[in-house]
């Protein structure tokens, strides 16, 4: 079964402007150790890091239009920080992953299965 494990920063929450934000070597490597030991227990298919909102944009669909909002004008609690794409048994061996995350405080995980075929196969 194919997931995505989405990380939510606390450093990313309610769109702070975060000039240059680059995260520091010492998380990175951390990040690295634990990628590399996941990558041992689940087939890891992609994974990234994501820059913060405000250097983004949302196109949102309401009333038939679509609109666009440049990054630091996203009004939002909750922002993506980056995500790993993978394949594993059951979504409570991602969860026991984790647990094991160097994540700092206030960092969500939030694991979701992806839709395969077999999902839209006749019944």
């Amino acid at each position: 079964m194919q997931f995505m494990m989405l990380m939510i920063p606390n450093a990313y929450r309610d769109n702070k402007k975060m000039e240059g934000f680059v995260p520091k070597h010492e998380e990175m490597e951390a990040m690295g150790r634990f990628n590399e030991e996941m990558g041992k227990a689940v087939k890891i298919l992609s994974l990234n890091g994501l820059h913060p909102l405000y250097a983004g944009a949302r196109v949102s669909f309401a009333k038939g239009k679509p609109m666009v909002t440049d990054g630091p004008f996203v009004e939002t609690k909750e922002v993506l920080g980056g995500y790993w794409l993978v394949e594993a048994d059951s979504k409570e061996e991602l969860v026991k992953w984790a647990l094991r995350c160097p994540a700092a405080q206030g960092d969500v995980i939030e694991i979701r299965q992806i839709f395969g075929a077999e999902d839209f196969a006749p019944r």
